[in-house]
């Protein structure tokens, strides 16, 4: 098993979701974000006055996949949440050791 976690804009959520949903994949956890790559923020302008945002706004996007599955979930994101621009974000995989499914007990790829 692998935990894809792709952080995206916050506009390109819902893509990214609708696109995942229609290849099969089902299950995923949304948090908020803030944080900075290379970009190191920007700045805004409220009111006539300059701001600097540091931490820029983002999605962090979480799906549990067997192996199987893994390089349509990593090309759908890829696809889905690309816009070319500085900002577009970045995709993490990891190894999964174990998943259980609290109601039943069952573990593994059978918990997914």
């Amino acid at each position: 098993m692998k935990k894809v976690e792709a952080i995206v804009r916050h506009f390109k959520l819902e893509d990214v979701k609708n696109a995942l949903t229609e290849q099969g994949i089902h299950g995923m956890t949304v948090s908020e974000v803030r944080g900075f790559g290379r970009q190191k923020g920007h700045t805004e302008i409220y009111r006539g006055t300059e701001y600097a945002i540091d931490f820029v706004p983002k999605v962090k996007i979480e799906v549990v996949c067997t192996e199987d599955n893994l390089q349509l979930v990593i090309e759908t994101i890829l696809e889905t949440a690309q816009t070319g621009q500085i900002g577009d974000g970045k995709i993490f995989v990891t190894d999964l050791q174990d998943s259980i499914r609290i109601r039943t007990g069952e573990r593994g790829e059978d918990a997914l």
